[in-house]
């Protein structure tokens, strides 16, 4: 439990914050893109708006992957194999982000998300309709489950891009399927690190239970969009978000170093 305490005017702020986080993410993720700067512009020391993000994004993530379920979007029962190693990808991930220099990876996701994206951009109907797997659903999910829960929790951004991507090309799932079983594994990855951070004492509840309800409407809204539009809503959306975040991978690691 953390003692800072910050001024009552912020938790309409962050309750709208989190309600647009909630939102975009559950269409096409980033949502971290719009709370953590937020939560940091409040004076926050680092560790607590990085835990205090995880614990409300964790609501969103959990809610819009039920959501999806329930729909019928995803099938957990074919995603429990990736669920396993994401666990263990992002424990593996968090243990080792105070013993690994993180500034490399920053420098090279921006470079590798813009490379996938160019490459889906040049076949505009990738994404559209379900295609046949170019690997087996098992092996796929032990794979990229332990690789991008690892990620997630060692570094993070773009997490859920990498996941919708790699359903899309490698499992030949449409948008609107592989943004539910993203939601599934981010879901997952989120928790395993959320309770890394409240071991620590890192996560301000007062802020994250404000933006916890932000969230879980945020994310109702979202995903009944997703699945009331289809692939081809969701495909516009998660593009004009990847390039946010490859902007901003580029800006804090390239840009904003030389201004200092």
């Amino acid at each position: 439990m953390h003692d800072l305490v910050i001024p009552f005017w912020t938790y309409p702020v962050l309750f709208l914050t989190a309600l647009v986080a909630g939102l975009v993410d559950a269409m096409a993720g980033g949502g971290g893109l719009i709370t953590i700067p937020v939560l940091l512009n409040l004076g926050m020391p680092a560790p607590l708006a990085l835990g205090t993000n995880k614990f409300q994004a964790s609501f969103g993530s959990v809610s819009a992957a039920y959501h999806y379920a329930r729909e019928g979007v995803v099938d957990l029962a074919h995603c429990w194999v990736g669920v396993g190693f994401t666990l263990v990808g992002a424990l593996a991930g968090a243990a080792c982000v105070q013993a690994i220099d993180s500034a490399f990876l920053g420098k090279l996701i921006p470079w590798m998300l813009a490379a996938i994206v160019g490459y889906m951009l040049c076949k505009p109907k990738v994404g559209h309709e379900d295609r046949p797997a170019r690997m087996g659903e098992t092996a796929f999910f032990a794979l990229f489950g332990l690789m991008l829960g690892f990620y997630d929790g060692f570094f993070g951004p773009g997490t859920g891009s990498f996941w919708t991507i790699a359903l899309v090309l490698v499992l030949g799932q449409n948008f609107m399927r592989a943004t539910g079983t993203t939601k599934v594994m981010n879901a997952t990855s989120n928790v395993a690190s959320l309770s890394l951070f409240a071991l620590g004492g890192q996560i301000l509840f007062s802020a994250g239970l404000v933006m916890a309800a932000g969230q879980l409407i945020g994310t109702r809204i979202g995903a009944h969009l997703v699945i009331k539009r289809g692939s081809r809503f969701v495909q516009p959306i998660f593009f004009a978000v990847v390039f946010v975040i490859i902007g901003r991978l580029i800006w804090v690691n390239y840009l904003a170093p030389l201004l200092q």
